[in-house]
């Protein structure tokens, strides 16, 4: 063995301590007892596999560290206490999916069935994230009735949000800067582009959130004639529904027809598992949703603009700049979340991004500025 295959093996370990602290912490905050079980059942299977890793680097004689979850582990941890198990799911399914194929390749039997293991964690909380429906087979009854959650992609959007706002302004106010020597003008401009911006974003997805509701609302009013004009159809779809999910048929029909009998819950049953619409939310909050993207786009463009309030000229645009980069670095940190790339890879890759397009439209604002002078 060589210092390769313990350093594999401790990659290995870090990535199950990790999983295995993340599912004890969902368990802890989910409030669904079923899923509650899930999530118990998930940290088990990523302990075991961290103990067989470290039974290996035992054999090897390796120095092995206290067990302790990487800081993206920890961010998530807290993310999952604050906002609750929905808003970091499809991040965990997405990591546990590349965790799968982490184990392509590696020759230890263990390695194939671990894969295997991480993918069919990864399929279970990508349906559980983004379905009301509830999980294949057998699972379906376990998961009768979750809510759909409205912030599946919520750490995503959050991200994304902050990133337009920095970048966008921030090539807005190194354009002025090349265009002007007026400290007030970038200033002006820059605070506009912030209002603009964030108005426009609110406005965008009050509408978006706000025609998705109404089409909710027509969806669920089309429904409810369908159950008292003709039950017997909706029955057979039920049926058809919890079959496509991996029950036998005789199963499948018990089960619609229980459905199909209460009558004060079976509009709220036929829009979760035919038309994946939570009665309740329907989408979310229009209002939320503004407040939020105007909230995420501010606190982005303000890294660009904020020095141009205590400082002028040169010293403005070179803090200006480092105070944006610091900020892209911190976005690109946060990516990392979604896409399991090494920190500095993803920070600076933002950087660059975020300083080529500023540099571009200073070079436009200069371009602009001389001809007008």
């Amino acid at each position: 063995m060589s210092k390769k295959d313990i350093e594999r093996y401790l990659n290995n370990r870090q990535k199950e301590v990790d999983g295995a602290a993340l599912y004890r912490v969902l368990a802890q905050t989910e409030a669904q007892p079923q899923m509650k079980v899930i999530y118990t059942r998930l940290a088990a299977s990523e302990e075991k596999h961290a103990v067989l890793w470290e039974k290996k680097l035992v054999e090897l004689k390796a120095n092995i560290l206290p067990r302790k979850p990487s800081w993206r582990a920890r961010v998530l941890i807290w993310l999952a206490k604050k906002f609750g198990p929905q808003f970091v799911l499809p991040t965990i399914a997405g990591n546990e999916n590349a965790d799968s194929r982490a184990y392509d390749g590696q020759p230890e039997a263990e390695a194939s069935k671990f894969a295997k293991d991480e993918k069919s964690h990864a399929r279970l909380l990508s349906l559980a994230s983004k379905s009301s429906a509830g999980l294949p087979g057998a699972s379906v009854a376990q998961l009768e009735g979750r809510h759909r959650a409205g912030g599946g992609n919520a750490l995503r959007a959050a991200v994304l949000g902050a990133n337009d706002g920095l970048v966008s302004i921030l090539s807005l106010a190194m354009g002025v800067a090349g265009a002007t020597n007026s400290n007030s003008d970038v200033l002006i401009a820059g605070m506009a582009g912030l209002l603009a911006g964030a108005g426009s974003m609110a406005l965008g997805e009050w509408l978006s959130v706000q025609s998705s509701r109404e089409l909710y609302e027509n969806q669920l009013k089309i429904e409810a004639e369908e159950i008292a004009e003709s039950p017997e159809e909706e029955q057979e779809e039920l049926t058809l529904i919890y079959q496509s999910k991996g029950l036998p048929e005789v199963r499948a029909r018990e089960l619609a027809s229980h459905m199909m009998a209460d009558k004060g819950s079976i509009l709220d049953t036929l829009a979760r598992e035919e038309l994946g619409i939570d009665p309740e939310e329907l989408g979310g909050s229009a209002y939320e949703a503004a407040y939020t993207s105007f909230i995420l786009f501010a606190v982005g463009a303000i890294f660009p603009i904020f020095p141009y309030f205590f400082w002028t000229g040169a010293t403005a645009i070179y803090l200006s700049l480092a105070v944006s980069g610091v900020g892209l670095f911190i976005i690109g940190a946060g990516i990392t979340l979604m896409t399991g790339r090494g920190v500095l890879f993803s920070g600076t890759r933002q950087v660059l991004v975020g300083l080529i397009a500023a540099a571009l439209t200073f070079g436009v604002g200069r371009l602009i500025g001389v001809s007008l002078a």
